[in-house]
């Protein structure tokens, strides 16, 4: 392939150039490493967002962008003349590609078929520009180093760059500026590379066609801070195509994009795109996810939750005067501090977060098990479902051990398992991993009508009859569970029976397998 157009590199001896450039290339490598792993991390968070898995999604990411990365390299031989022009141009489209990549990306959330191949198709252009970058430059430089120090340098400041965005990405780009801002602040770092491109190469660009790559580079750059201005719209407008009632609060924090959206009777809170609940029926879950083990407990003074950070399971276990002290783990703090930014979750959980009695711990709930020293009467298990292995290991032996060390003799667990209708196997792994941990189980289920048939299990160390009867006092308060429904949850039909399926291990996570296979069925 030979560069023909009018801005190309002088083909005689190479035209001196001071080292105060030559340095300044050395931070355009820099750069160049950086922009080019935040969008890569971009890709793989969003394909983790909407298409679960986390493990597979970024394995596919970071294999796609590093094949697409040999490409580019193996592309840039055939590149003899223009050197400094193609590496100034490539640049401009790393940066208009990468810089749109989180927008194009989030506009595709609701086309189900598209998406996947935008995200890799997005993530191979990427890969195979960047792969290009490096080749060019090094070929810039090496009429003006030896080549040993070339590489080292080069090479160096690569990883160097890789480092920056590893930490950047998760600790200030993704909970300051959002995936959106993020993708197109890098974009308009790659625009400001090429234009001071034109500068630093100078001497290895002739004055035809100078001009049309630098006013190139500035319209890539005026369109990004358009972009960049207009992120909160594009991101509204995204969400509004993939949510069926209107965004009424959306923030992308450490763990998760939390969205919560509006219909006219009821709001509905969505985590990574998945509905946790409504508000019109979430009292069906909470109860039946609540009183079942408060009920079964002897004693519940003290109570743990974990995950629930919305506090709905919390005003549950408030009606409960004997309860002394509640512990609630929720690794999100944006998610137990949604109450105070959304007043009406505060209405409808009651400000259970605010109450005296109630501990708020941000930790991971694993972690938090390994180092606490408290035992607890009652445990209630509120996590998103296992659609990722990070989550998936809050549902293995090794945690439910854990948890097994952190309770009274007498203790009641219960804990949300996914429908037993839809997907059986998740289900009846979780309840065969709580039996191999050493519990006795329990079956029950529930209609929830914004999720169907949902499945729950009741675990203790002591085997225990279930609960039959709600105090007066109690009963009162609730609007689903009574007398004759608190039973009754406890009758699994015939097409909930159980099936054979492996324990959830935490080195192999046989329950994410199962869960995805299920659902992706039923979708």
């Amino acid at each position: 392939m030979e560069a023909d157009s009018g801005v190309e590199e002088p083909t005689s001896a190479p035209v001196p150039m001071n080292r105060a450039p030559l340095f300044l290339l050395y931070l355009n490598v820099l750069v160049i490493a950086t922009c080019g792993l935040i969008y890569e991390l971009l890709a793989g968070t969003l394909a983790s967002y909407v298409l679960g898995d986390s493990v597979t999604q970024f394995s596919l990411v970071i294999g796609v962008y590093l094949s697409a990365l040999g490409v580019g390299a193996w592309l840039s031989g055939f590149i003899t003349r223009g050197l400094a022009r193609c590496f100034i141009e490539v640049e401009l489209g790393v940066a208009l590609i990468g810089g749109a990549s989180a927008p194009l990306l989030f506009l595709t959330f609701a086309l189900a078929d598209w998406f996947a191949p935008m995200l890799y198709g997005i993530v191979f252009a990427i890969g195979t520009l960047v792969g290009l970058e490096l080749p060019l430059l090094m070929r810039i430089l090496k009429s003006h180093l030896d080549f040993n120090d070339l590489v080292a340098r080069v090479l160096a400041f690569d990883y160097i760059g890789a480092l920056v965005a590893s930490i950047l990405f998760p600790l200030l780009l993704v909970p300051r500026l959002g995936l959106v801002r993020t993708s197109l602040v890098f974009g308009l770092l790659n625009a400001a590379v090429a234009l001071w491109g034109t500068w630093l190469l100078r001497p290895l660009l002739s004055e035809r066609g100078l001009g049309g790559l630098r006013g190139r580079s500035i319209l890539v750059a005026g369109l990004l801070v358009v972009g960049l201005i207009k992120a909160d719209s594009l991101t509204h407008f995204a969400e509004e195509q993939l949510f069926t009632n209107p965004v009424v609060h959306a923030e992308t924090t450490h763990y998760q994009r939390i969205v919560v959206t509006q219909s006219t009777e009821s709001f509905q809170l969505f985590l990574n795109g998945n509905l946790q609940f409504n508000s019109a029926d979430e009292y069906r879950y909470h109860e039946a996810l609540v009183h079942p083990p408060m009920l079964s407990a002897e004693r519940h003074e003290r109570v743990l939750v974990l995950g629930g950070g919305d506090g709905l399971g919390v005003r549950e276990v408030l009606r409960y005067p004997s309860v002394k002290a509640v512990t609630l783990v929720d690794i999100d703090p944006a998610m137990t501090e949604l109450s105070a930014k959304f007043p009406p979750l505060a209405e409808l959980n009651g400000g259970s977060l605010s109450d005296p009695r109630v501990t708020v711990v941000n930790d991971d709930a694993m972690l938090w098990l390994e180092r606490s020293e408290s035992l607890f009467d009652v445990v209630l298990i509120d996590f998103p479902d296992p659609n990722t292995f990070s989550l998936g290991k809050l549902y293995t032996t090794r945690f439910y051990r854990l948890l097994r060390r952190r309770l009274t003799d007498q203790a009641v667990v219960s804990l949300q398992c996914t429908s037993p209708l839809v997907a059986p196997k998740s289900y009846w792994c979780i309840l065969k991993t709580l039996e191999s941990a050493g519990f006795y189980v329990r079956p029950y289920h529930a209609s929830v009508p914004s999720f169907g048939d949902w499945g729950f299990a009741l675990a203790t160390i002591q085997p225990r009859p279930i609960p039959r009867t709600i105090p007066d006092e109690l009963a009162a308060s609730l609007r689903f569970l009574d007398n004759e429904a608190l039973p009754a949850l406890f009758a699994m039909s015939r097409d909930l029976a159980p099936v054979e399926v492996e324990i959830n291990r935490l080195d192999n996570q046989a329950l994410v397998r199962y869960y995805e296979a299920e659902w992706d069925r039923w979708n």
